[in-house]
């Protein structure tokens, strides 16, 4: 199986939170397969004490604080910070689909922004190795992972997102619309939001 692009860091990103998860507690990890489309908009399911929690993963690469790296075109999961939250409104242009944060049947939002400063090819190798290959040579620099309660954050976006300044993406050869939000206004206006910061120093690799 051989993933590029928002595939790939979006693969990157679910095994990095899958081990996190399980090493704060949770139990039954299980992540979405590769490369299938999940309707429901569920990227990890576990459980949670007596619960069973739902997760939609989204990765973001605009964490990047080194200009040299940045400048790198060749690291193309190391982008400029840009303190924002990207949101998906409209998943497909054509045919008007409604965004993630509309469709997501999921409980929570696990919004990880991630900076490696590794090429393409050399992420996608690494994304086939065993969990110690990974994990050890994967080189994170910087990341940071946000929680963010799903309905409430639904709830905001459908009376706020037009405030904010729209950006088009193309995902595997479709056209999809994000709202550009700063952090600090989603997180002032959505309750429930947990910092959690960087995870990929904390994992513990067996």
């Amino acid at each position: 199986m051989s993933l590029s692009g928002s595939m790939l860091i979006r693969e990157v990103g679910k095994r990095i939170l899958g081990r996190y998860l399980e090493s704060a507690g949770s139990r039954d990890v299980e992540l979405s397969p590769a490369m299938r489309s999940d309707a429901t908009g569920v990227d990890i399911r576990r459980s949670d004490g007596f619960s069973k929690l739902a997760s939609k993963v989204k990765v973001d690469c605009y964490c990047g604080t080194d200009p040299v790296k940045i400048a790198n075109r060749d690291f193309v999961f190391y982008r400029a910070d840009t303190g924002s939250y990207a949101l998906e409104a409209m998943a497909d242009t054509t045919t008007r689909a409604a965004g993630w944060v509309q469709y997501s049947l999921a409980d929570e939002l696990l919004y990880y922004r991630i900076a490696i400063p590794r090429t393409e090819e050399e992420i996608a190798a690494l994304l086939e190795s065993p969990d110690g290959v990974f994990f050890a040579e994967l080189g994170v620099e910087r990341d940071d992972l946000r929680v963010i309660p799903m309905q409430a954050l639904r709830t905001w976006f459908e009376e706020s997102n037009e405030r904010y300044p729209p950006r088009p993406v193309v995902t595997n050869g479709r056209s999809a619309w994000y709202r550009i939000v700063p952090m600090a206004e989603l997180e002032a206006a959505v309750p429930g939001v947990r910092v959690i910061g960087a995870v990929y120093s904390r994992l513990m690799v067996g």
